[in-house]
């Protein structure tokens, strides 16, 4: 198993992963922190900043979950939106953030062992629809 460079995740939350707990708990994202907070598979943004945060495949995937910080930082933030009254993702995260967080939680619900709350957070916001293109991706990836 090669070793991602998750350090790229651990320096970009340093400064604002506080403002995005706080963020979440108060039911509104209102700065830019997206694409490491909720990152996605690579493939789906074009911009500099969402290729540079963007998780290469579903092994990047796995040792993101498993890092002792970034793991739990991302099921702590889940489960703050599952805490929250709405299951409207668009209120909480505006266009088109609510559907990376869809693109998000898609990949981590398709690591092995993965915690539940990944799915649950789809069943939430999403009527448990996966993004289909996030599926199609780590499909092609699959198959190479």
């Amino acid at each position: 198993m090669k070793s991602h460079n998750l350090e790229r995740y651990i320096s970009a939350q340093k400064s604002v992963y506080q403002t995005a707990l706080g963020e979440l708990k108060s039911g509104k994202k209102q700065s830019h922190w997206m694409w490491y907070i909720f990152p996605q598979i690579q493939g789906l943004g074009y911009t500099e900043i969402s290729k540079r945060y963007a998780i290469e495949d579903l092994e990047e995937a796995a040792e993101y979950l498993q890092h002792r910080m970034l793991g739990p930082r991302l099921i702590l933030l889940s489960h703050v939106l599952l805490s929250l009254e709405t299951n409207d993702a668009h209120k909480i995260f505006g266009s088109p953030d609510d559907l990376k967080l869809k693109s998000c939680m898609t990949l981590f619900s398709q690591v092995p062992g993965a915690d539940p709350v990944f799915e649950l957070v789809l069943k939430k916001f999403f009527n448990g629809l996966k993004d289909h293109i996030t599926l199609k991706i780590l499909n092609l990836q699959n198959q190479n």
